[in-house]
Order: structure tokens, then C-alpha cells, then sequence
């Protein structure tokens, strides 16, 4: 499995809130500081929170998911017509390989046929296809999210957790993951989705019973819709060591802002 990711432009997605946890729209490029590794860097990209995105929806269509698959399918829909106009969203299923089941596309109706058409059946491959839909992401220009889903312990991948975590981390794409079923009994499986989150300004979610599954994904929905993009390029590095980013915004009093901890130059 190949993978390559282009570093000479580093991306970083903010989500950024006031005091009392609200989201923050109408900021502008000079309102935002990036510093790597300490250092300010001068923004070469920036889009605001209206830009449109491409989006990739990671379902686990496993034979655990047979009977959550119905919820799951309902909630996917509802988020896929949430979706903006100038959006684009691709649909994967996994089990011991990985499907596409819908390439990027703008057209809702063609996305959520491919939804309808998902059946459950096989092992679970989770760290693969994560670092496949990576892979894909990173060829792809502008904002760009993941949903992945997944109710099982990985127990087909060739790549380990660490290998996953590390593609996640250079690709620097916000990675919302849910883990729902069996994989909620697996602590080590759910810190590793939680890190793969956090390090890559997303959200992790544990969907405890399926009904909350259309509550997750309609707050996944929102957070997609608050994300500005900034972008720099990447300072000269001695080393392929992890460089920390630290990320502020001026004139917001108290401001949170929720964005990637930093990335691998090489």
C-alpha cells in the first residue's frame, strides 16, 4: 500500500468558539496566528468558514453491523443532506477490504443510493481503510474531512494502530470517528480512534446505543460547517521529529479554538 502526502504545505482546520462555547464565523485571515514550533509563520491559504469541503463517510459494513446498518444508513442520509451546494462527498465501506461505493461527487441523490445499497458482511480492517481514505484526501485540493464508523475491533489490517495514527497525523485531515457495539468494550481500540481525533482536530464520539447515532452525526453536520482552513509553508526541518502547532485568533475575547497539535515534515 502506497501513500504519499504533500508537506511542503502545511493545512491546519480551526474550529473556533467564544466564551460560551459558540461557534465563531465571520474572522479573517489576519485575525488568525500560526506558529510552528514556536515561530510565526505568514498564511498562503486561508478559507473562511463558508468554503466548500470534500467530505469521505467510512462506514463499517462488517456482519456485526447488520442490525445497527438500518440507523446507521438514516443518520448517513440525513448528514449527506446537510451537505452545502459547493460540498462533495464520498462514500467507502470496509469489512476486510475496503469499497468505494460512491466517489467525490456533488450529486446528494447518487451519494445516498450508495448509502441505501450498503450490506454487512465480513472482518473488520479498520487502520487499512483509514489510511486508504487518507490517502485519497491528500490528493484532493481545499477543506476536507473523514467520518469513520466502525462497531469492531480491527482484526484484519496489515497496518498496526501506530502506522494508522502516524498517515493520520501527516495527512492532518479532521478525523471524526465513532465507535459504536463491540468496539466500546475494546479500551485500547477507543483511546486510539479518541487519538486519532484529537490529533487531527476532529471529534471523537461513542455512539452507546444506535439510537444516538442521528445525534452524532447532525453535531458532526455543524462542526463541518465552522471550519476555516489555514495554510503555510512548511519551514525548513533538520529532521522528520514532530512539529508542534499552536494556533490564535485576535479580537475574540477567551477565545477556544479546536485545530491539528501539529504534524511529521517528512
Amino acid at each position: 500500500m502506497t501513500f504519499r502526502a504533500d508537506v511542503g504545505l502545511v493545512e491546519v482546520y480551526a474550529a473556533v468558539f467564544d466564551s460560551k462555547g459558540h461557534y465563531v464565523t465571520g474572522l479573517t485571515r489576519e485575525q488568525f496566528e500560526v506558529r510552528d514550533n514556536g515561530r510565526p509563520q505568514p498564511l498562503v491559504l486561508f478559507e473562511t468558514t463558508d468554503a466548500g469541503l470534500s467530505l469521505a463517510i467510512l462506514l463499517d459494513t462488517t456482519g456485526s453491523m447488520q442490525g445497527a446498518l438500518p440507523i446507521v444508513k438514516n443518520a448517513t442520509l440525513r448528514l449527506i443532506d446537510q451537505l452545502r451546494p459547493n460540498d462533495f462527498v464520498a462514500i467507502y465501506g470496509f469489512s476486510t477490504t475496503l469499497r468505494v461505493l460512491q466517489g467525490f461527487t456533488s450529486d446528494k441523490d447518487a451519494a445516498k443510493a450508495a448509502v441505501l445499497n450498503v450490506r454487512s458482511g465480513g472482518r473488520t480492517a479498520l487502520f487499512d481503510a483509514v489510511s486508504r481514505v487518507l490517502s485519497d484526501l491528500a490528493l484532493r485540493k481545499g477543506k476536507k474531512a473523514v467520518v469513520a464508523l466502525t462497531d469492531g475491533q480491527d482484526n484484519a489490517s496489515y497496518l498496526e494502530p501506530d502506522a494508522a495514527s502516524t498517515r493520520a497525523r501527516k495527512v492532518g485531515v479532521p478525523l471524526y470517528t465513532i465507535a459504536a457495539g463491540m468496539a466500546l468494550e475494546n479500551r485500547q481500540l477507543v483511546g486510539i480512534l479518541h487519538n486519532l481525533s484529537l490529533r487531527t482536530g476532529g471529534i471523537a464520539f461513542r455512539a452507546k446505543n444506535a439510537g444516538r447515532m442521528d445525534e452524532i452525526f447532525s453535531r458532526i453536520s455543524e462542526d463541518l460547517q465552522h471550519y476555516y482552513l489555514l495554510a503555510y509553508v512548511a519551514p525548513p526541518a533538520a529532521n522528520d521529529a514532530w512539529r508542534s502547532i499552536q494556533v490564535s485568533v485576535k479580537g475574540i475575547k477567551n477565545a477556544r479554538i479546536r485545530a491539528k497539535q501539529g504534524y511529521f515534515p517528512k
